[in-house]
């Protein structure tokens, strides 16, 4: 089966375009594509992502499970480790990395709830 070539006629809409009017077409058609991934990106997470995330900011993989065990467990994943971390420790003026282990270690939990669920995440 051999394909029939159509090119001239699928460019019609295109052919009287200038260069840059095509490269503005060709950008808005790509971030047409792309902002729905974005989109996903920005509101979706996983306990990988979230592990990953906290093994970044130099915490081992065990405390990092630990943790992101806890967001979950509280349903605040949405939110993100590396956040609930932060500002745990911003709001309670701790150091970041005792504010992650106080986490892996189980307390504290009702400060992040606070933080998050009281209006102030």
């Amino acid at each position: 089966m051999k394909r029939e070539d159509d090119f001239q006629e699928r460019r019609k809409h295109l052919a009287n375009l200038s260069e840059t009017e095509l490269e503005e077409r060709f950008w808005k058609l790509a971030e047409k594509v792309v902002n729905p991934l974005v989109e996903l990106a920005e509101k979706n997470t996983t306990p990988s992502i979230e592990r990953s995330v906290l093994l970044r900011m130099g915490f081992s993989s065990l405390e990092a499970q630990s943790i992101v065990e806890g967001i979950i467990d509280r349903g605040l994943i949405g939110k993100g480790a590396g956040h609930i971390v932060y500002r745990l420790a911003r709001d309670r003026g701790m150091e970041i990395r005792e504010a992650g282990l106080k986490l892996a270690d189980g307390d504290m939990w009702d400060d992040v709830i606070a933080i998050f669920q009281g209006g102030e995440g």
